[in-house]
């Protein structure tokens, strides 16, 4: 048996047993948009204000 006869049954049985794991990856989206949220309702307000005195200090205001 050659090395690529090998290579694609290797493949071909990978592929097969491969259903993915839709479960996890909408856990793990749902988790990052609510630690997203999570953070931006802690840290948002000191941000604008942050962002509002740069604003003002560039601007001369």
């Amino acid at each position: 048996m050659n090395s690529l006869t090998t290579w694609r049954r290797y493949l071909t049985t990978r592929v097969s047993e491969d259903d993915g794991d839709v479960p996890g990856w909408v856990l793990i989206t749902l988790m990052t948009a609510g630690l997203v949220v999570l953070i931006w309702s802690l840290a948002g307000p000191a941000l604008s204000q942050i962002f509002e005195q740069a604003i003002a200090r560039v601007s001369g205001m």
